[in-house]
């Protein structure tokens, strides 16, 4: 049993630390709250409790589209040097009705940035409301399976899924998760994550 013991502490002391970055818009940032209460904070916070186990940097910015975060990108990458990169953009692209093509180049973009700078990347995927029309809500929500596909990253699930459904966690602009929602969207971003940071 204690030599079973020393080799698990051994195995578990063996997992380095990682650094993942959030590259998102307003459902990262923290939309009309403080920061620190905002599911990545949560989420960083959680992991320093448990002693260090990684580091999350939010770089993730109210409004944010697809070029914008392109832009800034490269010196993000230069600054904090991640292990990961964890990308939630699109929606504005969608809300402000972008053609499909520049938020898929602009993503595809992204991807070859970070691995030209051998960080791993996982893309989350995107919905927008379902009042904009059939032809482009699929034409917009294929990019992501899309391009996780042709290079082989991970795709998170949209965390707004469901808690888009409850209105007691979503603010009056049905668009924005509440509070109240952040640990849950920690919750879930943290069973996908956590596993992919341990590889």
């Amino acid at each position: 049993m204690t030599r079973f013991l020393f080799a698990l502490c051994c195995l578990v002391s063996s997992v380095q630390a990682q650094t993942l970055l959030v590259l998102g818009d307003s459902l990262s940032a923290g939309y009309q709250m403080p920061a620190e209460q905002s599911w990545p904070a949560l989420l960083n916070q959680k992991w320093q409790q448990q002693g260090g186990k990684h580091q999350l940097v939010n770089a993730s910015i109210s409004g944010e589209t697809t070029q914008g975060a392109l832009a800034r990108l490269p010196a993000l990458l230069k600054e904090h040097q991640p292990d990961w990169v964890l990308i939630e953009l699109g929606g504005n692209d969608g809300l402000r009705g972008f053609a499909p093509a520049i938020t898929r180049d602009n993503l595809a973009s992204m991807v070859a940035l970070t691995k030209a700078q051998q960080v791993k990347t996982v893309l989350t995927q995107i919905q927008l409301p379902r009042n904009y029309g059939a032809r482009y809500l699929r034409q917009f929500e294929q990019i992501f399976p899309e391009l996780a596909a042709a290079n082989q990253l991970p795709l998170m699930p949209f965390f707004m899924d469901d808690i888009a459904l409850r209105p007691e966690l979503m603010m009056n602009d049905g668009i924005h998760p509440t509070a109240a929602a952040q640990p849950l969207i920690r919750d879930r971003v943290a069973s996908f994550i956590e596993p992919l940071l341990t590889q």
